[in-house]
């Protein structure tokens, strides 16, 4: 039970990690657990509106597509630009002496190949958070959103990512919040 453990305290530690993008925003923070349950979450929604999808293997694979960050840190697009990450061997690593080990690195590698699927509604999850996020420091009187958004919403590559990529941009941040409000 080492390794678990381990394991479940190197997931934890992405509490902590923090996001590198957003530095370059002036504006908005996140940790990647923080990013990673929102990506998981919209996977979750995409499960249901696309029920013909493995959910199990899309929100899982959701839930571990940022796990190798807990060794490797966030890396934004300048730093990728320059810094060569191997998330395949820090997850290899994480989970060494893991009987399932093998398959959290499958779902990675599953992940980045974007060729099931299951991988492309995942990387589309992923791009949705980023455009919630987006969307909510716009939306709060904050430009600098305004120029990344189209260009977030072109690395779309499903449907059903773009229609609510769509939705998301056509509702204010707190609507839900707003919408039956009553004094």
């Amino acid at each position: 039970m080492k390794n678990i453990a381990d394991l479940l305290f190197e997931a934890k530690i992405l509490k902590f990690v923090p996001r590198a993008g957003f530095h370059f925003l002036g504006a908005g923070r996140e940790t990647v657990a923080e990013h990673s349950f929102s990506t998981t979450f919209i996977a979750f929604v995409m499960s249901k509106l696309q029920p013909e999808v493995d959910a199990l293997k899309l929100i899982s694979m959701c839930l571990i597509h940022d796990l190798a960050e807990a060794r490797t840190g966030d890396h934004n697009y300048v730093h990728k630009r320059y810094v060569s990450v191997d998330e395949k061997q820090a997850v290899l690593d994480a989970t060494k002496g893991i009987d399932f080990g093998d398959s959290v690195v499958d779902l990675l590698m599953e992940f980045k190949s974007q060729d099931t699927r299951e991988s492309l509604l995942a990387h589309d999850a992923d791009q949705l958070a980023f455009i919630l996020d987006l969307k909510s420091i716009s939306d709060t009187g904050h430009s600098a959103p305004d120029e990344w958004i189209p260009v977030v919403i072109k690395r779309l590559k499903t449907e059903i990512g773009r229609k609510i990529a769509a939705g998301i941009m056509k509702t204010k941040w707190d609507a839900w919040w707003m919408d039956d409000y009553k004094e």
